[in-house]
């Protein structure tokens, strides 16, 4: 299967084939048209408060339109307390944690993490439903992963679901047919459970491609290309804020130790990200 297709529906559940603005309002674009990173949208830090801002920084270029989010070779993990050898560069646009000591903070993503840096509580961008966008071009190294992702500010900790907009390993890219992660987890949410696959689609990542998703009230809706792929039928109820990132596991065991690997840096290449805002 490389297309899951649904028919058009009426009324305010309506899921277009087509991706379709009508009715949204442009609210955020970064078009990574300047020289530098806008930090008054991103943050370049990957959950500080696991780590440390200096141990979770972003690497990063942004020139010739585009964003690079990188992974170079001097790079050390972000979190070898909680998270063993993974190296990652990501933006986010929010950040909320507990006091030092606490187990207070975004994405609790195994138990016994602790708040071990302070940080300041910030939004960002957090919108309450809408339609965001993503145009980048994934890689194909079998160690490294790239994904668009949405959780709850998690100012309370069951406002903690995740909506994936996309996710793509590596080992799952090839010429004619990438493998792209959507749906959603609940995370400490007791109202959403998890509805997330991989789904087969007839592009080459490697190139640009666009990635979307339309959350309502009711569902997710995923688009590839502004074409759609799935329907959640459910929907967290909080303000979220996104992630955009670059991933590599050197110790992944679903990796061959021999299978070859891209040289440094490894890249991430973002064209634009848009959001749009309901307004009708």
């Amino acid at each position: 299967m490389l297309w899951n297709h649904v028919t058009d529906q009426e009324g305010p559940g309506r899921v277009n084939d087509v991706l379709s603005k009508d009715g949204y309002a442009l609210d955020f674009e970064d078009s990574f048209d300047g020289d530098a990173l806008d930090e008054s949208r991103w943050l370049p830090y990957y959950l500080p408060h696991w780590s440390s801002r200096e141990a979770t920084a972003a690497r990063y270029r942004i020139g010739d339109g585009v964003l690079r989010l990188l992974i170079e070779e001097d790079q050390q993990p972000w979190s070898p307390e909680f998270d063993g050898g993974i190296r990652v560069s990501s933006l986010q646009t929010g950040l909320f944690a507990g006091p030092v000591g606490s187990g207070t903070g975004q994405l609790r993503f195994k138990p016994g993490l602790v708040v071990r840096e302070a940080q300041e509580n910030i939004r960002l961008y957090t919108p309450h439903y809408g339609l965001f966008e993503l145009r980048a071009k994934a890689i194909d190294d079998p160690r490294c992963m790239v994904a668009l992702w949405m959780i709850g500010y998690e100012d309370r900790p069951e406002r903690s679901a995740e909506i994936c907009i996309c996710e793509i390993f590596g080992r799952d890219v090839t010429p004619g047919q990438a493998a792209v992660g959507m749906g959603v987890h609940p995370w400490g949410d007791p109202d959403i459970h998890d509805d997330f696959a991989a789904e087969p689609i007839a592009i080459d990542a490697r190139e640009f491609h666009t990635y979307a998703a339309e959350w309502t009230p009711d569902h997710v809706a995923f688009y590839v290309d502004h074409r759609l792929v799935k329907v959640v039928e459910q929907s967290p109820n909080y303000p979220m804020q996104f992630m955009l990132n670059i991933y590599e596991f050197p110790d992944d065991p679903k990796t061959p130790a021999q299978a070859p690997t891209h040289p440094y840096p490894k890249e991430f290449t973002v064209d634009h990200f848009r959001a749009y805002r309901p307004v009708s």
